[in-house]
């Protein structure tokens, strides 16, 4: 209810509009088309490899920090050290997929990022396992970019709530399937075998990405004959700082989750590295099954006459906030009723992010969608250096997850507002330039 209050604020006249000149969408056929169809399944396939891979060494972590010696302050600069490069090379990979054939940068920063989680097993100090998840951040920096641009040039525009949501799909059952067998495994096997084997078996996706998926250069879409927008004409939306506040909010959420939650679930809980396994898949799982229905029901709702701001908006926005309740209940409830808790937070995750990147290919078009969602994702992802970080340094200080829990909360509130307030009218951005004549009309 408190969503559709807010949404009259939406159109309040002290947001600025983009300029309302409509960019040519990838088509106007709701239809996918099979090669389009073979894509979307390898990227889907793509992010849950990913996930997987982002997400496997805190499956090891109570692991890791015994047989290193480490404390817990230590144990979160190893879980974060992925993301310094992970946020700090998406300005590059936005740029890469603009300039070059994203089919190609794709392929290379997926080779490199499944080639170092193999490596990893193979390691025993502190300082290679960092080096090889830093490696690990520089493959998987090209991914989010990637898809925003193949989306954008490739996906009719009544479809994109479907797309996003099969890549949401993937990104939700990665960390699932990784607690759940991954945990299993690590428990029979121990960690070592778990990561080399996952990184050689996952190279073979390689072979039919190479295979299916067509060349589509930064000028592949009719109608784009100038060069993409700057990045000085992104930061110059106010709608873009709204997007990437958000994304900071959102993901200081998951990758608290996707680093932590094992640790939370057998050290504060007590639940065994089995059941540890079951819970955390459970809660990726109900994400994933949110995200893929709401992602459909989104599509459905504009093509009934609701309008790209209300629609994306209303599930941004109320996921989001739903994440803030359900997540500071599960750290105050009691044992068994937390787990409840959990996974409305998980289902409420779900809302949001199968929605929230078709925010960012609408308004950036095919010409913008890389470079914007490169900027967006570096700006976002901070939230990956600095939430296993804050998170170790609380428990070192406190023993306990509640304060990082709450804090987490918090954020999610203020990304729910981002979203509302901050985030204009849902519409493409018209990046032609102006003559002078012209600006001085529409100033006057």
């Amino acid at each position: 209810m408190l969503v559709f209050v807010l949404q009259s604020r939406i159109s309040s006249p002290t947001i600025t509009r983009p300029r309302s000149t409509p960019v040519p969408a990838a088509s106007d056929n709701p239809r996918l088309t099979p090669v389009f169809s073979r894509v979307l399944v390898l990227l889907s396939l793509s992010i849950f490899i990913n996930y997987i891979d982002r997400s496997n060494l805190s499956i090891a972590a109570p692991l890791l920090k015994d047989e290193l010696h480490i404390s817990g302050t230590q144990l979160g600069t190893l879980l974060s050290a992925f993301f310094y490069t992970y946020s700090f090379c998406q300005l590059l990979a936005g740029w890469l997929v603009d300039r070059f054939d994203v089919k190609w940068v794709f392929a290379l920063g997926f080779f490199l990022w499944s080639s170092a989680t193999a490596v990893t097993g193979l390691l025993h100090t502190l300082a290679l396992l960092l080096a090889a998840r830093i490696v690990l951040g520089i493959g998987e920096s090209v991914a989010y970019p990637s898809y925003s641009k193949i989306i954008a040039q490739h996906c009719p525009e009544g479809r994109r709530g479907f797309a996003n949501s099969m890549i949401s799909v993937g990104q939700t059952l990665g960390p699932s399937f990784g607690l759940l067998f991954g945990g299993s495994l690590v428990a029979l096997y121990g960690w070592r075998p778990f990561f080399i084997g996952l990184g050689g078996l996952c190279l073979l996706w390689l072979v039919p990405w190479v295979w299916w998926m067509p060349a589509s250069g930064p000028r592949a879409i009719a109608g784009h004959t100038r060069k993409g927008p700057g990045t000085a004409e992104i930061l110059g939306q106010r709608s873009a700082w709204g997007t990437f506040l958000c994304l900071f909010c959102i993901n200081y959420f998951q990758y608290s989750m996707v680093t932590w939650l094992p640790f939370y679930l057998q050290r504060e809980r007590g639940f065994s590295l089995n059941r540890m396994a079951r819970i955390g898949a459970g809660f990726f799982l109900v994400a994933a099954l949110s995200a893929s229905v709401s992602g459909w029901l989104a599509d459905h709702w504009i093509a009934a006459g609701g309008t790209h701001t209300r629609v994306r908006k209303t599930f941004v926005a109320g996921g989001s906030a739903g994440i803030g309740i359900f997540l500071a209940l599960s750290v105050l409830a009691p044992r068994e009723a937390s787990l409840v808790a959990l996974m409305f937070a998980g289902l409420a995750f779900g809302l949001t992010i199968s929605n929230f990147w078709v925010i960012t290919q609408r308004m950036a078009g095919a010409q913008a969608a890389g470079r914007w969602t490169g900027i967006e994702n570096f700006m976002g992802n901070l939230a990956g250096i600095v939430a296993p970080t804050v998170t170790g340094i609380l428990l070192d200080r406190t023993g306990h997850f509640l304060w990082p829990f709450l804090i987490v909360s918090a954020l999610m509130f203020a990304g729910a507002l981002s979203c509302l307030w901050i985030v204009g009218p849902i519409e493409p951005v018209d990046w032609q330039p102006r003559s002078p004549t012209a600006i001085l009309q529409t100033s006057a």
